[in-house]
């Protein structure tokens, strides 16, 4: 199995994960029949539960950019060290993001998700020099 495929199978264990902690502190948070409840009188997490689904829609919002541009990459036969690379800065700075996010700590979530997001531009500029 390639890097990059290995880096996106645990990428979906991290989904995994954070779906899962998203779920327990919404639970905390609400209570057991909020969160079995149709949520028509909808809550929004405050503090460390907001946090946590926070960082959870955000690793929703980049993981598909992630897994199309590691499945163009495979089908084309094109891995590389260059991509092998992003796939690994991608999902290390995820699994960094979430401790840091969660914890609150301001400039190092940042820092932490431009290291994601250079990963996957590694990974998308490797796919765009295919194109030309």
């Amino acid at each position: 199995m390639s890097i990059e495929l290995k880096m996106l199978l645990f990428t979906v264990g991290l989904f995994f994960v954070q779906l899962v902690a998203q779920v327990v502190a919404e639970v905390i948070q609400h209570g057991l029949g909020y969160a079995v409840s149709a949520r028509d009188d909808w809550k929004n997490p405050t503090g460390v539960a907001g946090r946590i689904e926070r960082s959870y829609f955000n690793l929703l919002e980049t993981m598909p950019a992630f897994a199309a541009l590691v499945l163009i990459v495979l089908y084309t036969g094109n891995a590389n060290e260059t991509t092998a690379l992003g796939a690994q800065l991608y999902f290390w700075g995820r699994v960094l993001y979430f401790p840091a996010y969660i914890s609150g700590i301001p400039f190092v979530r940042t820092l932490i998700w431009a290291v994601s997001l250079v990963g996957l531009l590694m990974i998308f500029w490797e796919v765009v020099k295919l194109a030309f």
